[in-house]
């Protein structure tokens, strides 16, 4: 079992950047494929990125290509998500999560998560 914990959230203009980290205790930390999620109010919660065990291989939705980077330090335990030209839209809380075997979007395939990190863009 793997126990996650977010942090780097925050209040950033518009255009602004931010970087969450999001810390991984419990079995060895390179079994896992890490995912980040996102909920906003009133929103379901919505795929971001995910990075392959040895961080080989990424995803992304659409709507951050190109503006935000997850990377993983396995050494550290610990997954990134680089988040740059912040929006408004941007604003949700942010979810770290880690699964066993192949990179997906869905969240449902994730078992574990964090308690998430706070990020709020304003205009």
């Amino acid at each position: 079992q793997v126990q996650l914990v977010e942090s780097g959230g925050g209040l950033v203009q518009a255009g602004g950047s931010l970087r969450l980290s999001c810390a991984a205790s419990g079995r060895t930390f390179s079994t896992y494929v890490m995912g980040w999620f996102r909920q906003a109010p009133g929103k379901e919660r919505e795929f971001v990125s995910a990075i392959s065990r040895y961080g080989s291989t990424t995803n992304y939705a659409d709507s951050m290509k190109g503006r935000f980077t997850i990377s993983r330090d396995n050494a550290k335990n610990t997954v990134y998500l680089q988040m740059n030209s912040l929006k408004p839209e941007d604003t949700a809380v942010y979810y770290c999560a880690a699964k066993y075997g192949v990179m997906v979007v869905a969240d449902t395939a994730y078992g574990y998560w964090g308690q998430g990190t706070q990020v709020t863009v304003s205009s």
